[in-house]
């Protein structure tokens, strides 16, 4: 199983599509694309990102886009971060071990996971392989 960790606020942030109007509506959407690629083609959502399927998906979201009702799926975990998102990615990333891949654009976030072992690939190579948004 191949562990992919997804920088929430930095993956909504890099579309201008109004998500600081409603962060927790945007979380809910990006979790809702995540469960329709795991659902409807998770060898291609593999692919994407360079790993071996089958994929197990760690959604990040921190501040007022944690949501207690974000969308399910047995390979989809949604991690509510206590406090500073970047914080709780490098420390999933800790218990995962080498070889995860974390998707973000955040520089520094980037340096300090790739110190443990993972690989990262930013926004617009995950954005491309998730269905469009209801």
């Amino acid at each position: 199983m191949s562990d992919v960790v997804v920088d929430g606020a930095n993956v909504v942030g890099s579309q201008p599509d109004g998500w600081w109007r409603d962060r927790p509506g945007a979380a809910r959407r990006l979790a809702g694309r995540l469960v329709a690629a795991l659902t409807e083609d998770a060898d291609r959502l593999a692919e994407a990102l360079g790993v071996t399927a089958p994929v197990r998906v760690h959604l990040v979201l921190e501040g007022a886009a944690r949501i207690p009702d974000a969308p399910t799926h047995p390979a989809l975990t949604v991690v509510a971060a206590p406090a500073d998102g970047d914080a709780a990615i490098v420390d999933l990333v800790g218990e995962l071990g080498p070889g995860t891949v974390v998707v973000t654009a955040d520089r520094g976030l980037r340096d300090r996971v790739l110190r443990l072992g993972a690989r990262t690939v930013g926004p617009s190579t995950l954005l491309p392989v998730l269905p469009a948004p209801p």
